[in-house]
């Protein structure tokens, strides 16, 4: 089977480090989902306005065509500790796909007259491409009591976040509330923990550098990219 992208992302997550570990953690992050102009026929999303959410089917583009591997170090498990590809939702994968249930929050047109579909929770890169879109169903898509292994949500923590001077928050200007909430997840690999290690992660038009310490996470810089 041949499969082709139908649409691609755009938002303001420009590299893979600061993405949100799974989709829906950031919830405020807007992104759009530019259709190709073969598939932004309006009547193939007749109906889909009265869904709150969407499945996309999309591709780990970073790792297309690199060697797959039966085993992953999760960074949930400190990196340390070896978990089955299939057990997991690593990248390094036979067939680099993978899933994200995100919030349906409106369906527009591009400026060149695209189809788009505005989502919130994406945990996708800028320029991702997307090869499927099915609506999300409650009444078969969630099973809350079912077991998680490892990835219960349990090691899922947030930081508190603080601003070394209020004009660096400032610079953050409209993207400030998203960006506080994305940095509270805590971009780095969940092994590391050094404190005097400034990191730095790009968001949209910005260039972010933060330590973390003690469970807060400073912004030292904001510079336009």
């Amino acid at each position: 089977m041949e499969i082709k992208p139908i649409a691609y992302i755009q938002n303001d997550f420009m590299e893979k480090f600061g993405i949100p570990k799974q989709a829906g953690l950031a919830g405020e992050a807007e992104s759009l989902v530019v259709m190709e102009p073969e598939y932004s026929v309006a009547e193939a999303f007749r109906g889909l306005e009265q869904y709150g959410r969407i499945w996309l089917i999309w591709e780990f583009s970073e790792f297309s065509g690199k060697a797959w591997s039966p085993t992953i170090r999760p960074p949930a498990l400190g990196g340390n500790k070896r978990i089955g590809v299939f057990a997991t939702r690593s990248p390094h994968r036979p067939n680099s796909l993978a899933m994200s249930c995100l919030e349906l929050s409106g369906i527009e047109k591009t400026s060149d007259g695209r189809i788009a579909l505005r989502v919130k929770g994406a945990d996708l890169m800028n320029g991702t491409p997307v090869y499927d879109i099915k609506p999300y169903l409650p009444y078969v898509d969630s099973w809350p009591q079912a077991k998680a292994g490892f990835s219960d949500g349990s090691n899922t923590r947030k930081l508190e976040v603080v601003f070394e001077t209020p004009e660096m928050g400032a610079k953050a200007g409209e993207k400030l509330h998203e960006l506080t909430e994305i940095l509270s997840l805590d971009p780095r690999p969940s092994y590391h923990d050094d404190p005097d290690r400034v990191y730095g992660m790009s968001y949209g038009s910005m260039n972010v550098r933060f330590r973390v310490s003690d469970g807060m996470l400073t912004v030292i810089e904001i510079e336009k990219a």
